[in-house]
């Protein structure tokens, strides 16, 4: 029963050292949202250093926001933003010997995209377009993951152990009661169910149907390293092999 766990990194608001030995792929901010090149090199040599898969995490243009400001753009705009990006983080990690596996779009350029089936289709096209091998990473039951799949990329269906659901499935806007979850067990329990194919409790304490083929702990929640540990050795410990998305 092979899962992902993925952090988001390189952004200059966690602690990616400690974070990187425990998860099995990272998703490197690529300048727009957060990060910059020397970032970018920095954080795709601790991966390296740590046998841990390098995927892009493109975002808005959006530095004071952090990205988590929608932005609307025109199709092309937004194919070109987002294959820019993948495009420089890749010529980075070619520099330190290392090829690119996956692409995760970052904050509001995801959420827009869970929901958006053009804007989705307008990413999907510049993953393929950059590179058709990379595996695109979604929301479970967005969009994107199905924006994915006409592209004919491989998909990875992204679940969070930090965050709050929607029962709809979306994750509860940051800021809102219950939208981050801190709690060392909390976390883990969820993560477990997740890897497990069980189903998410909302905010609102329903059940929501999730696949779980990368689970997500954000680099920039309150003790992540401590999270990211205890989510790794508890699925080692439940027999569960932490692995990239094949």
């Amino acid at each position: 029963m092979p899962i992902d766990l993925n952090a988001d990194v390189g952004e200059s608001v966690g602690d990616d050292e400690g974070v990187l030995p425990f998860v099995s792929s990272a998703n490197v901010a690529c300048g727009f949202h957060a990060g910059n090149p020397a970032v970018m090199r920095i954080t795709v040599q601790l991966a390296r250093r740590y046998g841990v898969a390098v995927g892009a995490h493109p975002g808005f243009q959006d530095l004071e926001g952090f990205g988590r400001r929608e932005i609307r753009l025109s199709t092309p705009e937004l194919e070109t933003l987002v294959a820019y990006q993948i495009g420089a983080l890749a010529g980075v990690a070619a520099a330190e010997g290392v090829r690119l596996s996956h692409v995760k779009p970052h904050g509001a350029l995801y959420n827009m995209a869970a929901r958006d089936a053009g804007m989705a289709d307008a990413i999907a096209r510049a993953v393929r377009a950059v590179d058709a091998s990379l595996v695109l990473f979604g929301l479970s039951g967005s969009e994107l993951v199905a924006a994915g799949d006409r592209a004919g990329l491989r998909v990875a269906s992204e679940v969070f152990a930090d965050r709050g659901y929607w029962p709809n499935g979306s994750l509860a806007p940051r800021g809102t009661p219950g939208a981050v979850l801190t709690e060392v067990q909390d976390v883990v329990r969820r993560a477990i169910g997740m890897a497990r194919g069980q189903a998410v409790t909302s905010v609102d304490g329903s059940s929501v149907s999730v696949r779980a083929d990368t689970i997500c702990i954000h680099g920039d929640t309150p003790g992540a390293a401590a999270l990211a540990r205890a989510v790794r050795s508890a699925l080692t410990a439940a027999g569960i092999d932490v692995v990239p998305p094949e």
